[in-house]
């Protein structure tokens, strides 16, 4: 089993902010993510730093950091306050990702070494022998399965725009469980992607990744909308 937690692509802080400040980040954005924090909700610093018995300092960068990734609003004279991660949040994300990562990855095949492919198939090992069992595991081998292929992109906004918006997909993703049908298409995607990026059919590489980042979407899409049908009945 994997000891490592997945990181940002190489070049890129991870958070930019001080380790307390980080940990609130982590705190904050479960409590949006669960629903503790309602949507549209106000976000006062003095408030939060009550909260979490903090100064307002490492508060500040928790919410700067959520803004960034999107979990967050901040307008000039009325503070910050809870973005409702709806429907039409998850979609945005996952079709701005449906445009890029076919090209991060066309370019990954044709830079791609056989260290390279070598990490991917010990990775997508280590995925395979987790089976699921584990989502956190899972959660963390998939981010660096994808991590391996981009990190190296010479466009450094483009790696960091779809790191901010896979950890928002991942967060939100924790509520659910992945469909055993959904289970079957993500290994055999992963197993096709590898050999592709071998035979370096960028073309085929790119099209099979926005396939793959398309049906993550719409998993997550099913599951809100069957919640919240549960929800309204």
């Amino acid at each position: 089993m994997s000891d490592f937690k997945a990181q940002p692509p190489a070049g890129m802080e991870p958070s930019g902010a001080s380790k307390e400040g980080a940990s609130i980040y982590e705190q904050i954005r479960d409590d949006i993510i669960s629903g503790r924090l309602a949507a549209n909700e106000r976000l006062v610093v003095a408030d939060l730093a009550l909260r979490h018995q903090t100064s307002t300092n490492p508060i500040r960068e928790a919410l700067q950091l959520l803004r960034g990734e999107g979990f967050v609003v901040i307008s000039p004279n009325r503070g910050a306050r809870v973005r409702p991660i709806d429907q039409d949040f998850v979609r945005d994300i996952y079709e701005i990702g449906v445009l890029i990562e076919p090209a991060l990855t066309r370019w990954f095949v044709s830079m791609a070494t056989p260290e390279d492919i070598n990490k991917l198939e010990l990775v997508q090992g280590e995925i395979e022998a987790n089976n699921f069992g584990d989502p956190v595991t899972h959660s963390e081998l998939d981010t660096r399965f994808h991590t391996i292929m981009y990190e190296r992109h010479y466009n450094r906004h483009a790696a960091e725009l779809w790191w901010k918006h896979r950890e928002v997909l991942r967060a939100v993703s924790r509520r659910f469980n992945f469909t055993l049908a959904r289970r079957v298409q993500v290994m055999r995607e992963h197993r096709l992607l590898i050999q592709l990026i071998k035979d370096g059919e960028a073309d085929k590489a790119a099209a099979l990744v926005a396939q793959h980042v398309e049906g993550s979407g719409r998993h997550i899409l099913e599951h809100m909308r069957a919640a919240d049908a549960a929800r309204a009945g």
